[in-house]
């Protein structure tokens, strides 16, 4: 007897009217709390601020517009070993087109890449050249949207590049290209490491690299570099600690209340976008922001979507390090350490796929640490733009990745 190939079904989004009507009622009745005067955003989200968003999201916000607009493109789930994925499927109208997986990142979906779909798909249409399309495949991570629920402990981002490689194999692509930023480049260079023979190239934005403790590794920083550097180890971390450490004790207070869910992912946008001192829709739009936040709430997977840090720092064994980003001193070489055994930032296995580097203004991607890891054959440094680049500054991303590709085809 045979193994029969997993199923691919048509999905399409439909969230139930009485799941909308309770979102709606729980925003209503929320209990707001008090806030100490004059402190802004320094202690978190403002709570003016985040009343008025809710009141836009309650009354002025139309989930069903935008639910048609990701109905729009083709979607599909399947299941593989256990895990159910959920994807977009764009093949484009060039026959040609390389075949180009787009990989998300926290607190992201694919809504992400609703504005560079048409570009790279068609670019005929959108005023560039037919060589340069992409048969498109966005999935939703394991744990994110409606790739759920988890099929179990574990889906750390090789196992989740394992299961998105033979995605691509059953979609009956021999040779492809990845994409990814954030939790997506984590997952994009396992991706490039275990399908090595049909991956083309890697391209991530928003790349995180760690020094491992060798001798010399911070000596000779540029300024830039020494600023990111800085950076890193000044960086916020409370969301990542919690992700990582208790995400299951967290997930009670994001799962239950729509405000405690738009509050932890709107910081995230007010932090991350150019620029860092403006409103996060001074960047990207209130609506691509409570689509994303949305998804996160009618999905109910504020909880399996955090377990990715989980599994790739406080999952792994690495002598007792706290798992953050690190302070400059021994502890944050230890972390760094934890950083390589759960992601793989800068483990003994080298990638060997072609890799281009997109660096935008608030990334920390510091390169000698990322060429120590990867095969660097393009980098790019942009003077704008934040973290979210697909919906900030599509047009960046969207270049870049077409010279990347170009050599590559």
């Amino acid at each position: 007897m045979t193994d029969r190939a997993p199923e691919v079904r048509p999905f399409r989004i439909e969230i139930p009217q009485a799941q909308l009507d309770d979102l709606k009622a729980r925003l209503a009745n929320t209990r707001w709390p008090a806030e100490l005067p004059g402190v802004g955003w320094s202690r978190g989200v403002p709570v003016e601020y985040l009343k008025d968003l809710a009141e836009y999201w309650r009354t002025g916000y139309d989930w069903r517009k935008h639910e048609a607009a990701l109905n729009a493109h083709p979607q599909y789930l399947t299941t593989i070993d256990g895990q159910n994925i959920h994807f977009l499927h764009v093949p484009s109208p060039e026959p040609d087109a390389t075949p180009l997986i787009l990989l998300h990142g926290w607190p992201g979906g694919v809504v992400d890449f609703l504005d560079v779909v048409g570009p790279l798909s068609d670019p005929r249409r959108y005023g560039g050249h037919p060589a340069d399309a992409f048969h498109l495949v966005i999935p939703s991570l394991p744990g994110f949207g409606f790739s759920t629920p988890l099929a179990g402990p574990g889906m750390d981002p090789a196992r989740m590049a394992g299961l998105l490689a033979q995605l691509m194999s059953l979609l009956g692509y021999e040779r492809y290209g990845v994409q990814g930023y954030d939790t997506g480049s984590w997952v994009a260079p396992e991706l490039g490491k275990q399908d090595p023979d049909r991956v083309v190239g890697v391209h991530v934005n928003a790349m995180i690299t760690f020094p491992i403790g060798a001798a010399g590794e911070l000596d000779g920083l540029s300024d830039i570099e020494q600023r990111r550097w800085q950076a890193m180890q000044n960086f916020n971390d409370g969301y990542l600690q919690c992700n990582s450490k208790r995400p299951q004790t967290v997930t009670y207070g994001l799962h239950d209340s729509p405000v405690g869910q738009l509050a932890w992912i709107v910081e995230k946008f007010k932090e991350l976008t150019d620029p860092e001192d403006g409103l996060p829709e001074e960047s990207i739009s209130r609506d691509r922001i409570l689509t994303d936040v949305s998804l996160y709430w009618l999905t109910g997977t504020a909880g399996s979507a955090a377990q990715v840090y989980y599994e790739a720092i406080s999952a792994t064994d690495w002598s007792g390090a706290d798992g953050g980003w690190g302070d400059g001193s021994d502890d944050s070489t230890a972390s760094s350490a934890g950083w390589d055994a759960g992601g793989d930032w800068s483990g003994s296995q080298r990638g060997t796929v072609p890799t281009g580097v997109l660096v935008s203004v608030h990334d920390v991607t510091i390169r000698r640490w990322a060429e120590r890891d990867h095969h660097i054959v393009r980098w790019t440094e942009l003077d704008r733009g934040g973290h979210f680049l697909s919906m900030e500054a599509p047009e960046l991303l969207i270049d870049d990745l077409r010279e990347f590709f170009r050599k590559l085809r």
